[in-house]
Order: structure tokens, then sequence, then C-alpha cells
């Protein structure tokens, strides 16, 4: 008989949350991570914003989870005490052209279910923003923001609450289908499952290929902070972001307030190679002004100081623009299923994901 009924690789909030919607008083269900503590990864290297659904493509997973997992998430940190707030968000435009573009955005925003989003005059949008050098911007009032590590601390206790085993500092090594079960190898112990749920963030396809599971890959894309210094924090009052890249690789440098009372300003995106260089070869804080000083000319290279980085396990090479959630069953190992390539928006869409990983868990057991 298997020792446990779910392992789940991976103790980031895409794991977390899926041992949350998968536990149940008939399931022994533990969470295995490679770090000494969940979430060090991509779940709190972030901008902590809760988003609305706006960007992605309607009838993607992308889009539907957000939305679906926005308002799943605003709830469970109402209940769980998890900092948090619903600010609104501005997308601005700085150029005539942009007006256009803003335009398509908010009418995708709406496609996907985000009906509450509408377009600001100058005079609006500067009573809601001061300094801003904006024409014109879309206000979405279901963005928010949380707080990124007190969210991963609240889904690891409400596993705990459900009796879901924990074990840290646990790297998977190696894994094989046999006798009806997984056979499944750490650095320490054998652990025999009926279901493996690869939610392994930046190392999900290693974990896939370790058990011969389907092929594909993960694209490590660095994206670099700067803050603004502590006389901004009362100034900035909610998110501000430029229009998303024409490249699509993401939403552009924008400031963000955090719940602990900071300004954010970021993040930067580029692919690289390694799965855990934070730090070689970062930016200079001068790279950080011109973005800036597009959206509020005021801010001056003195008010900035250099911040952290994290790294999206994108699911897409820098020549192409777009890949969805990968949450489905491996079509070569029985009992092996994915949720894989969560980048942005994944913190939002965390409990949704979790629900979907869920369902499929009950499709083999």
């Amino acid at each position: 008989m298997p020792d446990v009924d779910v392992v789940i690789i991976g103790g980031g909030v895409t794991g977390l949350a899926s041992a949350v919607a998968v536990a149940d008083p008939n399931r022994n269900v533990v969470i295995l991570d490679r770090h000494v503590r969940a979430g060090l990864e991509t779940s709190t290297h972030n901008s902590g914003v809760i988003h609305a659904g706006l960007y992605y493509p309607t009838g993607s997973l992308k889009a539907r989870l957000c939305v679906e997992g926005r308002e799943q998430l605003y709830d469970f940190c109402a209940r769980r005490g998890v900092p948090h707030a619903r600010t609104g968000k501005l997308v601005v435009a700085t150029t005539p052209g942009d007006e256009a573009r803003l335009a398509a955005l908010e009418i995708r925003a709406k496609e996907n279910g985000v009906d509450d989003v509408r377009l600001l005059g100058r005079g609006e949008l500067i009573a809601l923003q001061p300094g801003l050098t904006a024409t014109t911007a879309l206000l979405s009032p279901s963005t928010g923001l949380v707080a990124a590590e007190a969210l991963v601390q609240a889904l690891l206790q409400e596993c705990r609450d459900r009796d879901v085993g924990w074990l840290p500092a646990t790297k998977v090594i190696g894994g094989e289908r046999a006798n009806g079960a997984l056979d499944l190898r750490t650095e320490r112990e054998r652990i025999r499952t009926r279901v493996v749920v690869n939610a392994a963030g930046l190392y999900a396809d290693d974990v896939s290929a370790a058990f011969g599971g389907d092929e594909f890959k993960i694209y490590p894309c660095r994206g670099e902070y700067a803050e603004l210094t502590p006389r901004w924090r009362e100034r900035i009052k909610l998110p501000v972001y430029p229009l998303p890249h024409l490249s699509g690789h993401g939403l552009g440098v924008h400031v963000t307030p955090t719940v602990g009372g900071g300004v954010l300003l970021g993040p930067t995106i580029r692919f690289q190679t390694r799965k855990d260089d934070y730090e070689d070869d970062r930016l200079a804080v001068e790279a950080f002004l011109e973005p800036a000083r597009a959206l509020m000319p005021e801010i001056g290279l003195a008010d900035l100081r250099l911040g952290g980085s994290g790294i999206r396990a994108k699911f897409h090479p820098p020549e192409e623009s777009f890949a969805d959630f990968h949450i489905s069953h491996d079509t070569r190992v029985s009992g092996l299923i994915h949720a894989a390539g969560i980048d942005s928006p994944g913190l939002t869409s965390c409990l949704a994901i979790g629900g979907r990983v869920a369902r499929l868990v009950s499709e083999v057991l």
C-alpha cells in the first residue's frame, strides 16, 4: 500500500494552495520543499500585487483563474488576517499613441469579466495620484496589495490545520511508476504515493524529468527592483503601471506601494540561464531613473535605492510572448499532475489554481 495518497512537490503559494484544496479527512497529503522554509523563491520575490485580470488573452487559464482567484484571495486574507488592501490601480498613457492601446486594454479587461474598469481623464487621474505625467489612465478598482510572506505563512498554517504533512529541506531526486503507485526518492528516503503534484516552480521541468514525465522547459526570468526613499511613502497612494511591454514579456516597470509601507519600482525583465542567480550583474540604480520619471517626473536619482530581485518561472522562451499556465495530467506517467509555468498572475490565482489541481487529483483517486 502507498505510504500517502498525495505528495505535493513545492512549498510556494501554488503548492500550499493546492494542498489546502486537496486535503481531506480521508486522504494523507504531504508537501515536500527543497528549502528549509516555505515560499522562499518566486512566491515572496514579487510586487505583492493582487491582479484584477486585465491583460491575459480572453479564455486563457491566466485570465479565468486570475478573476476567480482574486476574490478567493481577498476572502482568504480577510479570514486569516493576512495584511492586504484593495487599493485599485492606474494603468497610464503617457503619449497620444498610448491612448488607443489603453482603450483596447479596457475592452480586453471587460471581455475577461473585469467589468469595473473605466477610463479617467487627467483631472480624475491626478486627483487619485498627484504628480503623474499621464494624460489619461485606466482605473482598475479590483486590484490590490498583499503581504506575500504573510500569505505563505497563512497558507502553511491552513495546511497544518488540515493535517497536511510538511517536509522542508527535502529535495526530490527521482521517481518512477511501479505496481500501481509512484515511488518517489529524496536525498534521505523513499515515499510511495498514489499521486504526485508537481508544483516545483522554477524546477518543475527538472521534477517532470526525474519521473520520466512530459518534456517541457522552464525559462528563468529575473526581475529587479529599486525602492523609493521614505519621503515617497505618503505620496504614492496606489500602484501605477505603464502600458505592458509591446514584446509581451512583462507589465513594465511600475511604482507599487507595499502593505508594509515601502514603495517599489520595478520589476525589470531579463531571461537568464541559472535558476538561482538573483544577484550577479545587477542593474545599477541609475537604470531605474528613466522609467520612474516617465511616470512621475519629480523622482530623482537621490530618491532611489537598490531593492531585491525575483525570478519568474516562464513557460516560454524570450522569442515568444505568451504561454498559459500548464495545469494538467502528465501524458506519460499516470498519477503525475503538473502545476507548472506559474508566473504572473500566479500569486493572485493561487487558490483557484489549487482548486483546479484538486479536481485533477480527484480524477486519479
